[in-house]
């Protein structure tokens, strides 16, 4: 997948975190790509300037708070919005530009809603063959996509006989009978409940893969973008602040909007330090911080700590502990649950000398802490100043 992004966020894929099929990346293999992209409502923005490609047999996770532009990404790929600037290809042809719009029946994109849209009147079986041509292999096309999505069987229910999560999978048969380039999925499990989310979006994910289909999943679940996609991107504004693999995403957010929003992230400010270096250089102006995740840390009862128990949440495995130094500085912990420390407890911290930070300055990333930086943070830590 390619993206056009600013030089401070073309971070290099490392070994443990390279995207699919890393080495085949070519145009041949593009599916979908946006270019420069924008839709206005109004004077409001929708989006603004989205460029990126989606090569075959990628699941892109769309991810982003309310009304950042993960829907209207959607609609402008599948046809139901118009663009205001920008280049739309699917399949390498033109599907939106200046002088040139498909609507969405002559586009190879099929969409499976946050509702399901099944057709109550039909059986199963009428569901999934909805959107074929008739003729001789259609009902062989019915039973290959029932078969791979485990409803063999059930050809003949109606959706109202079927549990939540079996909805789900007519959905997505019917989304893939008609063989499209593309498959776009807005918010698929926010209807179901918290157990059988997490089984169904694993069997959507496998049944994708398994049938090597390209596909775009709209949500505002960082924990289901993270298992779901290949490649993510995080929407702001209208605008993709980062886009690239889980582990990546996750482990060198591009800026510090990226980073709390794909998970706890807590910042140790250290002011404008001159002097100290981080990856890409001196840190001669700008404030910098570097950020340190719950598992960053380490805490344990020091009568002579500067921290304290602040809050505490527990989780099961582990307790996350809000903890308090000094009189502005609250930092997250996750520990064992076999550590069990009461509110109020004295505690010392330290950073996880197996999770090197990274540092940030006025907001966007700068590479890995300089050991001058971790330096300077064990000391807040240790003197709780």
């Amino acid at each position: 997948m390619s993206v056009s992004l600013s030089e401070s966020h073309k971070l290099p894929y490392t070994d443990t975190a390279m995207r699919p099929n890393e080495g085949e990346l070519t145009a041949e293999r593009t599916v979908l790509s946006l270019h420069e992209t924008s839709k206005w409502y109004d004077s409001t923005r929708g989006v603004e300037g989205l460029s990126f490609s989606v090569q075959e047999g990628e699941l892109l996770a769309l991810v982003g708070p309310s009304g950042c532009g993960k829907t209207t990404t959607l609609r402008l790929i599948a046809g139901f919005e118009r663009p205001d600037a920008g280049v739309i290809r699917l399949g390498g042809q033109v599907v939106a530009g200046p002088g040139a719009f498909a609507p969405p029946e002559k586009r190879r994109v099929s969409m499976v809603f946050q509702d399901y849209a099944l057709f109550p009147h039909l059986t199963v079986a009428e569901n999934v063959a909805f959107g074929l041509v008739k003729g001789e292999r259609r009902p062989e096309r019915v039973r290959e996509l029932l078969t791979l999505v485990g409803l063999r069987g059930m050809e003949q229910r109606r959706p109202h006989e079927l549990s939540g999560g079996e909805q789900q999978r007519v959905a997505l048969a019917r989304a893939l009978a008609p063989r499209p380039q593309v498959v776009l999925l807005d918010e698929p499990f926010s209807n179901l409940h918290a157990n059988l989310r997490a089984q169904v979006r694993a069997e959507v994910r496998d049944i994708l893969r398994a049938s090597g289909t390209t596909a775009i999943l709209v949500t505002h679940d960082q924990e289901e973008a993270l298992l779901m996609g290949d490649l993510i991107a995080v929407q702001r504004d209208g605008k993709v602040e980062q886009i690239d693999t889980p582990e990546r995403i996750f482990h060198t957010p591009a800026s510090r909007f990226v980073a709390r929003f794909m998970g706890m992230a807590d910042f140790v400010g250290l002011g404008r330090v001159g002097g100290a270096l981080a990856q890409r250089g001196p840190v001669s102006a700008g404030e910098v911080e570097v950020m340190v995740r719950p598992d960053d840390l380490l805490l344990e009862p020091s009568d002579g700590g500067t921290g304290h128990v602040a809050g505490r949440v527990f989780q099961g495995a582990t307790y996350l502990y809000e903890v308090a130094i000094g009189p502005a500085l609250r930092l997250h912990c996750s520990m064992p649950h076999t550590e069990r420390y009461p509110v109020g407890t004295r505690v010392a911290v330290r950073l996880n000398p197996a999770h090197p930070p990274l540092c940030f300055v006025d907001g966007e990333t700068a590479g890995p802490a300089s050991h001058e930086l971790v330096a300077m943070v064990q000391r807040r830590l240790q003197e709780g100043v």
